[in-house]
């Protein structure tokens, strides 16, 4: 007799907004459309959003992702990936003639703005985010004067600065809310007087997707997460469902789930980053009703609508300048 399938009966909650950001969205549409009008190569400084999968099918179309400009070819057309860059990794753009389009996510341009304001208005700036991610070196390359970067209460009261009274801070768009959230409260109590946006201010996306896993909280007893380990904002979504005491994974796809997590009749919640595709969401889907998954409910969530705008060399009737 052949053994029962591991998730019988399991009840699948899948997350609304899950996956795809419109920041994402523009980022990978830059792509197609510089690949469309100018052909391989294209190359693209860091990876373009942190997902495996997006990046593999890229590289079979003819896209190098490359870690310095050094690497790129006098006069190539060059993308500039969704995290931003620093000013110098501009100048450096155009000292080289590269054709380059900049996939900065607008609401990642709007916290080096904040930070350069801060700076203006000489004060000491604090990148609440992890050092070396992407977004905070560049945000970091974008203030000409004294920069701290940290990322948790603790390191607040060991941070030593030149003027109490003259700090700001501005925040990773991919960092966890409730984090970020502990960190300002430290820094709001040892530096009274400091400045900086408040929580609404972080990334609409991140937040979105972090109000579903806690909605769904009560209701599941298994959080399954899809996106790739480097994948921040992914990652702490699975540290929020952990926080809530529900066993949590990270899986870059479908080929990631371990059976063993399941249990006959178990509630399962399923959610994705925001740089994780759709198409691997589904996947994931199938492989639990191959498991023996009895039915799939879409939660209802916060709707998104928000579009950005392509830059304006892609844009029908306009290209990139030589």
């Amino acid at each position: 007799m052949s053994s029962q399938p591991p998730g019988k009966g399991v009840h699948v909650t899948v997350a609304s907004p899950r996956g795809f950001c419109a920041g994402v969205d523009r980022a990978i549409e830059i792509v197609d459309r510089a690949l469309e009008l100018y052909g391989p190569p294209v190359y693209v400084l860091h990876e373009i959003v942190h997902n495996r999968h997006v990046l593999e099918d890229f590289r079979g179309r003819g896209v190098k992702f490359v870690e310095t400009l050094e690497e790129v070819p006098n006069g190539s057309v060059t993308i500039f990936s969704a995290h931003g860059v620093a000013e110098d990794v501009v100048a450096n753009g155009i000292s080289r003639k590269l054709r380059v389009i900049d996939a900065t996510c607008p609401l990642v341009t709007k916290v080096h703005m904040q930070a350069q304001r801060y700076e203006r208005d000489e004060r000491e700036v604090i990148l609440i985010g992890h050092l070396g991610h992407p977004e905070i070196e560049g945000t970091r390359g974008r203030v000409q004067g004294k920069v701290h970067i940290l990322s948790t209460p603790e390191e607040v009261q060991s941070l030593e600065v030149e003027d109490p009274e003259r700090l700001a801070y501005v925040t990773q768009t991919t960092l966890s809310v409730d984090d970020t959230r502990d960190v300002i409260d430290a820094l709001r109590a040892r530096f009274p007087s400091i400045q900086g946006p408040e929580l609404e201010d972080i990334c609409y996306a991140t937040q979105n997707r972090q109000n579903a896993v806690k909605a769904m909280g009560g209701a599941i007893e298994l959080l399954l997460v899809v996106g790739s380990p480097n994948s921040s904002n992914s990652n702490r979504l699975c540290e929020l469902g952990r926080r809530r005491g529900i066993p949590s994974h990270l899986i870059d796809s479908d080929a990631d789930l371990d059976p063993t997590w399941l249990s006959p009749g178990m509630r399962v919640g399923v959610t994705a980053g925001a740089s994780a595709p759709e198409s691997l969401v589904q996947r994931v889907i199938a492989r639990l009703t191959e498991l023996g998954a009895s039915d799939v409910e879409e939660m209802q969530g916060e709707p998104e609508s928000v579009v950005f705008n392509l830059p304006p060399e892609l844009r029908p009737g306009t290209a990139v300048r030589p």
